[in-house]
């Protein structure tokens, strides 16, 4: 009544704009509530360190109070214990892949790197000295110490996969876009996210959806987005791209969701924050706008910081490299006849080439007829050869290469002049990756496989670019703790 009232009051342009907030209050109260709980990739993350820490050390904590375990009980006095235990759990467990949340949903991954990780965290806490309790006189209670660790984590990430990987907390996607375009971008997402369950689509193109029975895609009509949406319980709208035959309509649709505080996203922006790559495809003419570069290329505290590590693990490396030599030079012989070294022309930095240096392992006349593509199982490779990849043995002479300054420990993976231009007349953008200097290792490298054709370097091209548009301290630990991960499960090429 009162709201009838104020209306004949006003006239002309006042009352068409109060009636249309009144008409917007009215209906977004039939807008549907969000009802699932989801955690995006990032906190889901961030809740698994967190409590494989805090569960282990209230069972520890449990057991000594009810078994008496001497060697490890929580008190005043043990927090550098409690430290000490924390950090070896979220490296190990970050190391065995048990923070990758594809493998954190499936039980048989989870009890592998579980039993893996449990083994190797109580092995070097019991190694370390002073911050770590004296080994007790009854040897029996460190197996009680290893099985209350290994026993925790198993039952507490079991509860995560029955729990929180459950479809309750799914999160419900309608995507606005073309057809091919939003198959793409479903299987992908849906591949980083489990729960990010992407049911349907606002068909923006006139093509037909390739195999969109295989990925669960509906195709719903732009007329009635509203009711899409209250109909299929959707929590979240994304916007891939949208036609000028369709751009009138869908817009005001959208706009008036945004309006009652919908959730509307960009393709770009979600697709980058989940798959942690950037969708070169989809970008083109607003690449430089989209793709500021980080702030660390310019930042002179980090670069100096990550010359001085690379320097020092270079020196590392060549020492272990020098201890490793003799043993390669045996194999070399029997296995892989030929010189030891093996050298070749790469492009780094700015485009500038240079020498790298590695242990052979491929034949000698492996490219006689010019460049070849080295693809998985490559024939071309000897059998010490295969070992040396696999074990990532080969690489440590690049460690010579990083203390010149050619390369760097992290970084995009150098690629040979001939490749370099072929890539850059097919790939938009391709030359990007020459802003930093190439790595020994890098988040191409540790995110997907061996790259041996145009397809798999735009894979790596996305991961490679992402690195140097985010790249910090934080996520060079990441890289090097994945890289760990990559050598221990035998994943080199």
């Amino acid at each position: 009544m009162a709201e009838t009232e104020l209306l004949e009051k006003l006239s002309g342009n006042r009352r068409a704009a109060l009636k249309s907030s009144l008409y917007l209050r009215r209906k977004s109260f039939y807008m549907p509530r969000k009802t699932n709980l989801h955690f995006e990739i990032s906190e889901r993350k961030v809740f698994l360190r967190i409590f494989d820490v805090v569960w282990v050390l209230f069972a520890l904590y449990v057991v000594s109070i009810i078994f008496r375990l001497d060697y490890f009980h929580i008190d005043s006095n043990s927090w550098p214990w409690s430290i000490v235990l924390a950090v070896y759990i979220a490296l190990f467990n970050g190391i065995f892949e048990l923070y990758d949340l594809q493998k954190a949903s499936n039980y048989y991954k989870v009890l592998q790197n579980v039993v893996l990780a449990s083994s190797v965290t109580v092995l070097f806490f019991l190694m370390t000295p002073v911050v770590t309790p004296v080994l007790p006189e009854n040897r029996l209670q460190i197996l009680y110490f290893f099985l209350t660790i290994l026993l925790t984590l198993l039952l507490w990430r079991f509860a995560y996969i029955t729990l929180i990987s459950s479809p309750r907390f799914y999160r419900r996607v309608l995507i606005i876009g073309e057809p091919l375009e939003v198959e793409l971008v479903a299987s992908h997402l849906q591949q980083s996210d489990p729960n990010y369950s992407i049911i349907g689509f606002v068909n923006t193109g006139t093509g037909a959806v390739l195999r969109a029975d295989a990925i669960g895609l509906k195709e719903f009509s732009s007329e009635e987005l509203e009711e899409t949406i209250r109909k299929n319980g959707i929590d979240e709208l994304l916007i891939s791209s949208v036609t000028s035959a369709t751009a009138e309509g869908l817009y005001s649709q959208v706009f008036n969701l945004l309006k009652k505080g919908f959730p509307v996203k960009d393709f770009n922006e979600v697709y980058e924050d989940k798959t942690n790559r950037i969708p070169v495809q989809h970008i083109e003419r607003n690449f430089y706008q989209f793709f500021p570069l980080s702030r660390s290329n310019n930042n002179k505290f980090y670069l100096f910081f990550h010359r001085l590590a690379d320097v020092l693990i270079s020196i590392v490396g060549l020492v272990v490299g020098c201890f490793l030599m003799l043993f390669v030079y045996f194999g070399n012989m029997i296995a892989n006849k030929g010189c030891l070294f093996y050298r070749q022309e790469r492009v780094g930095k700015n485009g500038r080439s240079f020498t790298i240096l590695k242990f052979r392992t491929m034949r000698c006349d492996a490219e006689a007829n010019g460049a070849v593509w080295a693809t998985k199982n490559d024939v071309r490779i000897t059998r010490f050869g295969k070992f040396l990849r696999r074990s990532r043995l080969d690489e440590f002479p690049q460690f010579w290469n990083i203390l010149k300054g050619e390369m760097s420990v992290i970084g995009p993976r150098p690629e040979r002049p001939v490749f370099v231009k072929e890539l850059s007349d097919l790939i938009p953008f391709y030359d990007t990756r020459h802003f930093v200097k190439p790595g020994l290792t890098g988040w191409a490298q540790v995110m997907c496989d061996y790259a041996d054709s145009h397809a798999d370097s735009l894979e790596k091209l996305q991961y490679d670019l992402y690195y140097i548009k985010h790249r910090n301290i934080f996520l060079d630990i990441t890289i090097l703790t994945k890289t760990l991960s990559t050598v221990i499960f035998f994943r080199g090429q």
